[in-house]
């Protein structure tokens, strides 16, 4: 995914904290079923909006992907398996 943007330190994150790699973020996107979702939560918000989605992996390993898109770039916030009420919340207004 050309555009798509992600910093070393998120690298880190994702590898260290999450065990997600970049290609599982890649494959979300081409995976993804659904909308994007705005993050609305007041400790969350941001200009450009802060964007987010769940999709499986081809390993059908499911993922929260959250983004900012910017410049017809994609910038990674983070990415990580979702909870249930992520899970719910998505299932609900999502897909």
């Amino acid at each position: 995914m050309k555009n798509l943007l992600i910093s070393q330190a998120t690298l880190d994150k994702l590898a260290d904290k999450h065990q997600v790699s970049r290609r599982e973020v890649e494959q979300c996107f081409a995976n993804k079923c659904g909308l994007f979702l705005e993050d609305s939560r007041e400790d969350h918000r941001s200009d450009p909006a802060t964007m987010w989605f769940i999709a499986p992996t081809n390993e059908d390993r499911q993922l929260k992907v959250v983004f900012i898109f910017k410049d017809g770039l994609v910038h990674l916030r983070t990415a990580y398996e979702p909870n249930p009420v992520e899970l719910a919340i998505y299932d609900r207004h999502g897909r």
